[in-house]
């Protein structure tokens, strides 16, 4: 269990250093991942910085992830729900358009300038968690669209399915806690909170 979110923050740099993890910038997927974001970018000794995408979620099930879009429009679709769901390409657009504006207003809202230059740059992306991994896909295909030297995905929890899948958007996947009976993230923090949008721009 990890007390709150700063102590998940505080574990998940130490497990980075433990790897040897370099970093020259250090992306949050906002709002939980900031308050770890801090913590391991002032660990590292690098910048940090947002990225950011928006579930597409199901017909009457919004919290259920049959995609998710990154604030450049990259798409992570989950084929499986898609076609079990069946669920036309007509709707899925709607989704994709509706949740990437969202996705750009929350960024612009969060930085005071542009995206950051990913460019040959070793990059950790942190959130406070992973279940399905929809919205970390999305951020990862943006991060990658940005060439990159290096891509690194830090999270304290997530389901070892999920985890080796993200293993191979990335170079190398940091995790303090795999669990095998894993249910939700929020499950294995004693305090885990709504981080407000407020509270989240502080971390930055």
């Amino acid at each position: 269990m990890f007390a709150d979110r700063t102590d998940a923050g505080t574990r998940l740099a130490d497990a980075l250093e433990a790897r040897g993890v370099a970093a020259d910038v250090v992306l949050a997927i906002p709002r939980g991942g900031l308050p770890l974001g801090r913590v391991v970018a002032d660990r590292l000794g690098a910048p940090l910085d947002v990225v950011v995408a928006s579930k597409i979620g199901a017909p009457n099930n919004p919290e259920y992830a049959i995609g998710a879009v990154a604030e450049d429009g990259t798409v992570w679709r989950n084929e499986e729900a898609i076609t079990r769901l069946r669920i036309g390409e007509d709707r899925l657009a709607a989704g994709r358009s509706r949740e990437q504006a969202a996705a750009v207003e929350k960024a612009e809202d969060y930085r005071t300038g542009g995206p950051p230059d990913l460019g040959g740059k070793r990059v950790v992306v942190v959130d406070d968690g992973v279940a399905t991994g929809a919205t970390m896909r999305a951020c990862l295909g943006l991060v990658r669209e940005g060439g990159p030297a290096s891509v690194v995905v830090a999270v304290p929890v997530g389901p070892p399915e999920t985890l080796d899948e993200l293993g191979s958007l990335a170079d190398e996947v940091v995790a303090v806690e795999r669990p095998e009976r894993f249910r939700a993230v929020g499950a294995h923090y004693r305090t885990f909170d709504q981080v407000t949008d407020e509270e989240a721009k502080s971390y930055l």
